[in-house]
């Protein structure tokens, strides 16, 4: 089961690179920033399950280790004005940061379902999941306002 998990769980890191990498070829909105935090929620309904709850503590380390991870993605999230249309960057260390996050999620998610059932295994991880998406989905929001604000007053003085 830890084998399958890990394999379903690699294709599905895949797939949201491919997907991230074709977004940022169509102009970003809010909308697009923010939804997918929310979609990503209903996934607290597997707390439902007896078998996939975790110890407190355990759920704050994971959302906390998510948040730092969010740094690296926060980093290397830059939007920049294309057409007149707000485009996000496409970083050149954006794959290989998630890729590197591929890898030390599969580490750890080997070492920690030796001794974890694999419920509470994918539990933890999809706080942490959730711990990295929220903090910068967040930021990327106040970086595209801060970006569409500053294009505006540029259309406003050239129009002046």
């Amino acid at each position: 089961m830890l084998i399958f998990s890990t394999i379903v769980g690699a294709l599905m890191a895949l797939g949201v690179i491919m997907i991230r990498l074709r977004a940022s070829k169509k102009p970003a909105t809010i909308r697009k920033i923010i939804l997918p935090p929310f979609f990503m929620a209903t996934g607290f309904f597997m707390f439902v399950l007896p078998e996939a709850r975790v110890p407190l503590y355990e759920a704050i380390e994971a959302l906390l280790v998510g948040a730092a991870f969010s740094l690296l993605l926060i980093r290397t999230s830059k939007f920049e004005i294309k057409n007149n249309e707000i485009y996000l960057t496409r970083s050149k260390a954006f794959v290989f940061i998630l890729l590197g996050l591929l890898v030390v999620r599969i580490v750890f998610k080997t070492i920690i379902g030796q001794s974890i059932p694999v419920l509470q295994t994918s539990s933890l991880f999809f706080v942490l999941a959730f711990g990295m998406i929220v903090p910068w989905r967040v930021a990327m929001y106040y970086q595209f306002r801060k970006t569409e604000r500053s294009h505006n007053t540029k259309l406003h003085q050239s129009t002046l």
